[in-house]
């Protein structure tokens, strides 16, 4: 009975996991704020805040002064507000764009015309550095903070002080006032508590609800509907359920370094899945963006210094980033937000209605129809189906045709690709070729082998593989040690390399 030989089936290359992240909406969301402009400022940015109103003004405060960049163009400065003795602190826009207020290293709480950069107001009754002050949303108040450990409540009209709340015995460091409540207001200190008050009461009653955060505080913010609140301070930020009397919800500890900086935004995010988002920054140089449901992390950017202070625009167009190395960053998002009613969510008056942007519909009379897709790059959990095209053998495939062992496995070392070498290796095993393909070397011959172990015997996918080559090297060449350096040197640079996945192992180990 006489047999046909069988065609030879093409090496069929191992497929390991893949290493990537599948790219998800949320992800190509936040890496559409492209375009990075960077502004050098005279000192650390300890403060960013974006004016409600449009076009979304940004003031930025740093060192002696308070920049106000233009929200259309944010390469432009429209108005610089200096007239500080020193330092200037918390520089913020009043709910209609035309106030600003800031404090200062020397106490005192000043109100500017963003216009005109004009003085109106000086509240002078602190004794040591403000480093909080926010307009009220009825326009007419002011709050503030300091070092003096008091919380002040200002009449704007008049220039006089309406109230002082007392109840911090450390720096006052954050504030935030309630969306839906406007007398309603949180206060950080680095006390490590976080009071909430309530002004109407005078405060003389004392805070309503006190949370202690564990670790000096450094902002807190109100989540949209007022119900809940989060506080940043150490490496972790804590969620607070406020009508429940302060219970804390979720402690979420994403942090290597001391978070500096909280937002929420009511409309951040993919439009398949728009909903509030919350920002935070930290001294570890990351900006991370959690939804709001289970509290994870959606997408995470590093920056080469530790963040101070970040921003986002109402309408989600721009968002800002200061550094503790002077510099400022502002990114611009190519599909922005349309921002409806209310300060959190970014007053619309005075936006102009967007522009329909005509586009053809893709039919098949449309050249582009046929095209479409053409540009996108499967991700590396994509099922691909490749066409059929004629078998062309690589050089190794070639080798092991000709069952030349020793050839097929040069030629797979010669490209460099961990998975080609383990499929050739684990094909010889099979066949029973691995002795011969392994034995027979000179030292020219025994170096890309051992280079090629000492690189990827630490890697878990490829260590049970390679730890078999290298037991059958050293039967096979152990009384030729000494006889080349080159060899010699390997061998001790293997040496080292399994000391160290030993010692890896060992700590591991202890940790379970």
């Amino acid at each position: 009975m006489e047999y046909e030989p069988a065609e030879y089936q093409k090496l069929q290359i191992r497929q390991y996991a893949p290493r990537s992240i599948r790219e998800t909406a949320e992800g190509k969301y936040w890496r559409r704020f492209k375009a990075p402009i960077i502004a050098k400022q005279f000192g650390a940015v300890s403060h960013i805040d974006f004016c409600p109103q449009y076009p979304y003004n940004l003031a930025v405060t740093a060192s002696t002064r308070v920049i106000l960049y233009n929200g259309l163009a944010p390469a432009k400065v429209g108005r610089t507000l200096s007239r500080f003795r020193d330092i200037a602190y918390s520089g913020c826009f009043r709910s209609d764009g035309k106030l600003v207020v800031a404090g200062g290293q020397d106490g005192v709480v000043q109100v500017f015309d963003a216009n005109s950069r004009s003085v109106l107001r000086q509240f002078k009754a602190h004794k040591r550095p403000t480093r909080v002050a926010r307009f009220a949303p009825d326009r007419l108040h002011v709050l503030s903070g300091s070092d003096d450990v008091t919380v002040r409540w200002w009449d704007v009209a008049s220039g006089t002080q309406v109230l002082r709340l007392d109840g911090h015995r450390d720096y006052v460091r954050a504030a935030a006032c309630s969306p839906a409540a406007p007398d309603t207001w949180l206060t950080g200190s680095y006390d490590h508590t976080v009071k909430l008050w309530d002004v109407r009461t005078g405060g003389g009653a004392g805070p309503v609800v006190d949370l202690d955060h564990g670790a000096p505080v450094e902002d807190v913010a109100f989540f949209p509907s007022g119900s809940l609140a989060v506080t940043a301070g150490g490496n972790y930020l804590c969620v607070w359920d406020l009508v429940s009397g302060g219970r804390l919800l979720r402690r979420l500890d994403n942090f290597q370094k001391t978070v500096t900086c909280v937002r929420l935004s009511p409309l951040a995010g993919p439009d398949s899945a728009a909903a509030p988002r919350m920002l935070a920054g930290s001294l570890d140089g990351h900006v991370k963006i959690f939804e709001l449901d289970s509290f994870k992390v959606t997408h995470a950017s590093k920056y080469p210094a530790p963040v101070m202070s970040l921003g986002i625009s109402p309408d989600c167009r721009l968002l800002a980033v200061g550094m503790a190395d002077s510099t400022l960053s502002v990114r611009k998002h190519e599909r922005p937000k349309r921002a409806e009613g209310g300060a959190l969510g970014g007053a619309a008056g005075g936006a102009p209605p967007p522009k329909p942007r005509w586009q053809p519909k893709l039919t098949a009379a449309n050249y582009r129809y046929f095209i479409r897709g053409q540009n996108s790059r499967a991700a590396a959990t994509d099922f691909q189906v490749r066409k059929q095209r004629a078998a062309k053998l690589q050089p190794y495939d070639k080798m092991l045709r000709q069952f030349r062992y020793r050839e097929a496995l040069d030629a797979a070392l010669s490209t460099r690709t961990p998975e080609v070498v383990a499929s050739v290796v684990e094909e010889l095993a099979a066949r029973g070729g691995l002795p011969g393909a392994l034995g027979g070397r000179d030292a020219e011959g025994l170096m890309p082998l051992l280079r090629h172990l000492i690189r990827h015997v630490g890697e878990p996918r490829y260590t049970r593989l390679l730890s078999h080559v290298a037991h059958r090297l050293l039967d096979c060449y152990s009384g030729l040690v000494g006889a080349a350096p080159g060899v010699d040197r390997l061998l001790r640079a293997l040496h080292s390399r399994l000391g160290q996945e030993m010692a890896l192992a060992g700590q591991l180990s202890e940790l379970a």
